[in-house]
């Protein structure tokens, strides 16, 4: 069997792991979009560097859109095969495609409109809200624990990566032409050991190849308990000592949840300062229903709290904000407040206008709550530009920009060297690095070897190699 590397090779985004088998049946793992590449992220996102009407299956590790986000294009163009992710993952993607596929039709219109005027070529959208809806008749849910068939000779188990609601690692035992069966096994993206809402990653079955993410992987996160604390002090800092508002840009899964968490901590020791605060995000509020949902995925801390108190992502003072206009009346308010809002790294959505309409004036702040992609708007704060354009505009940088790394829901090198613990390396034939900046891999692999680990390789995008 050969496997390529279509996506997340030697950088964070756009998860697609292509396997061929030798009677010819291809399977797929994730069909992620590229975000946060600049100029390069469209030209990306056209080319799959595969035929989507050769591949027979596909298996899905997580929501996310950047392992989910070209689900649609693919089934658009002539995927037929099923979709296995499990349950939570189906129900998320569903809401995270639907939204994507607005973003692809409004983005175009902007487009659209500048070719006219220019007399330009237009341009289509990556895929259409319609799409993203007829993708989702090619899901399969199953359950952490079990195998199931995947194809002739292939059968997968999932386990699960406590990254974000529903989150598993792929595991496939593949028997070709009779001989001895084999086992990869595909991380996704692996979670915190000891993550406050979620059950940590799961131990797994010995692998003979394994694909494992390395987004951080040459560092380690602050202490978990030092994040409401962090939180605290930006809130004060800001609203009460400056007046100003708090911008907090997070990923609708995952990270929003966490942050409410935290707040509804602090209201129930007495120290959460009484304001407003705005979660600005209809995909946001829908996620946060959606994790609700699940609470068998929560770790023990969770389960205990849901006895006395009924909503842990619920506090007074919590206002949501659903559409446009109520969004943009936020931008003549003066008093002093929080606001969270989509996306994650500031590329898109209606964090990018508040950030916008808010970075000039030192009362303010904006805090990153994770990792940005050094390209995208909050890469570039983070790394302390003095100034940003931000849909066509140059502003100067005035509000103060931080950051709280102890909110990653992906594991540092200790908590990916610790999900590796279970693997008797002697065993492992090949490793093989994605979902990584390229020097960071580099430095993870040297670790890695120093564990034992005698063959990794850090595959190029398109690379292909057998197995």
């Amino acid at each position: 069997m050969k496997i390529a590397f279509h996506g997340a090779a030697r950088t964070v985004t756009g998860s697609k792991h292509l396997l061929t088998l030798k009677n010819g049946k291809k399977i797929l793992l994730d069909c992620g979009m590229f975000q946060g590449m600049g100029k390069e992220t469209d030209t990306l996102n056209r080319e799959f560097g595969f035929n989507p009407q050769e591949v027979d299956v596909m298996i899905l590790s997580h929501a996310h859109i950047d392992h989910s986000g070209l689900i649609p294009k693919l089934v658009k163009e002539g995927f037929q095969g099923k979709i296995f992710c499990t349950p939570a993952t189906k129900d998320l993607t569903a809401i995270l495609l639907e939204d994507s596929g607005n973003i692809q039709e409004d983005e175009v219109k902007y487009i659209n409109k500048k070719r006219a005027a220019e007399g330009g070529v237009y341009v289509d959208p990556l895929y259409t809200v319609q799409d993203a809806l007829n993708a989702m008749h090619n899901f399969q849910q199953v359950e952490y624990g079990n195998w199931f068939s995947v194809t002739d000779g292939v059968e997968a188990l999932f386990t699960d990566a406590g990254h974000i609601i529903g989150s598993a690692c792929v595991h496939l035992k593949i028997q070709e032409n009779g001989g001895k069966p084999r086992h990869l096994t595909f991380s996704g993206d692996v979670g915190r050991y000891r993550d406050v809402i979620l059950k940590s990653p799961q131990e797994f079955p010995q692998a003979d190849f394994i694909l494992i993410e390395s987004t951080y992987g040459n560092s380690l996160h602050d202490e978990v308990t030092t994040t409401p604390e962090q939180l605290l002090q930006w809130i004060e800092k800001t609203c009460l000592q400056k007046k100003g508002k708090l911008i907090i840009p997070a990923f609708s899964v995952g990270r929003t949840q966490e942050i409410l968490y935290y707040l509804n901590q602090l209201e129930l020791e007495n120290r959460l300062p009484k304001l407003d605060y705005f979660l600005d995000s209809p995909l946001s509020i829908k996620a946060t229903e959606l994790v609700k949902r699940f609470p068998q995925y929560f770790n023990r801390n969770i389960q205990k709290i849901l006895q006395t108190d009924k909503d842990p992502f619920l506090f007074s003072g919590l206002r949501f904000v659903r559409t446009v206009e109520e969004s943009k009346l936020l931008n003549y308010r003066n008093e002093p407040c929080v606001i969270i809002s989509a996306s994650g790294m500031a590329e898109a959505g209606r964090v990018k206008h508040h950030i916008s309409n808010n970075i000039e004036n030192s009362r303010n702040s904006i805090l990153l709550t994770g990792y940005c992609e050094p390209n995208s708007l909050g890469g570039r704060l983070m790394a302390g530009a003095k100034e940003v354009g931000i849909f066509g505009v140059r502003h100067e940088v005035h509000a103060e920009v931080g950051s709280v790394r102890s909110m990653s829901a992906h594991g540092d090198y200790e908590d990916l060297s610790q999900w590796l613990a279970s693997q008797d390396v002697r065993q492992v034939q090949k490793l093989f690095l994605v979902h990584g900046e390229y020097p960071v891999q580099q430095a993870f692999r040297d670790r890695l070897l120093k564990k034992g680990f005698v063959d990794i390789e850090i595959p190029e995008r398109h690379y292909e190699v057998g197995l």
